[in-house]
């Protein structure tokens, strides 16, 4: 197992709905296309997913986050649901016409988050499509915790996250072809401060 399962069962188990809301910023995508999301969690990204006419599968490595993601999404059949690491990817080659790893990668560590890239090139098409996104070094939380390798901190739950770099995200994806890299940054007040989220985002194509 690549990530700390336990602690995201706990998690999940202990608070439930970890994060709120609906991703609304979804690329558009053919009616029909076959979608892979990888890392569900509690279906944030995934409720807006089915409303889009894709033919969705959700895999998640904790049995709660699959569980809160088809209570969450229970209202359509459009979505198939598997327990299971996505280090060992349960699927076929040329499968998927889109995959999504929204904050996903970013709580593998070092060696298995190199090795996740050629994974999700198996599953794609020829011409399919690879969006991703976490958290970039520029984020108000990189430093925050026990750093467990570089620029990866271990937070008190257990869980690691890595905060990526733009060269470190092409340098990850170069088996694919870069649509778009860009860096999106949104305000948060904490404490009264102001401070800053930061994410990579990024679009590739097989």
């Amino acid at each position: 197992m690549v990530m700390n399962s336990g602690a995201w069962e706990e998690d999940y188990t202990r608070r439930g709905i970890l994060w709120g809301g609906v991703t609304h910023d979804l690329p558009e995508l053919p009616l029909d296309s076959c979608v892979l999301e990888l890392g569900c969690g509690n279906g944030k990204t995934l409720s807006s997913m089915i409303h889009r006419g894709w033919d969705v599968t959700a895999i998640d490595f904790s049995p709660q986050a699959v569980s809160l993601s088809r209570v969450r999404c229970k209202s359509t059949s459009s979505c198939e649901f598997i327990v299971a690491d996505a280090h060992h990817s349960p699927f076929k080659s040329n499968s998927f016409d889109a995959v999504f790893a929204i904050h996903m990668l970013g709580h593998l560590r070092d060696h298995d988050r190199k090795l996740m890239p050629c994974k999700l090139v198996h599953s794609l098409k020829r011409g399919g499509i690879l969006f991703f996104s976490d958290f970039s070094t520029d984020d108000f939380r990189c430093g925050s915790g026990y750093e467990t390798e570089a620029a990866t901190f271990r937070r008190g739950t257990g869980i690691i996250t890595h905060y990526f770099s733009r060269q470190e995200v092409i340098d990850l994806f170069s088996n694919l072809t870069p649509v778009s890299i860009r860096i999106h940054q949104w305000p948060m007040r904490v404490r009264g401060k102001n401070l800053v989220r930061s994410e990579i985002k990024g679009v590739f194509v097989k």
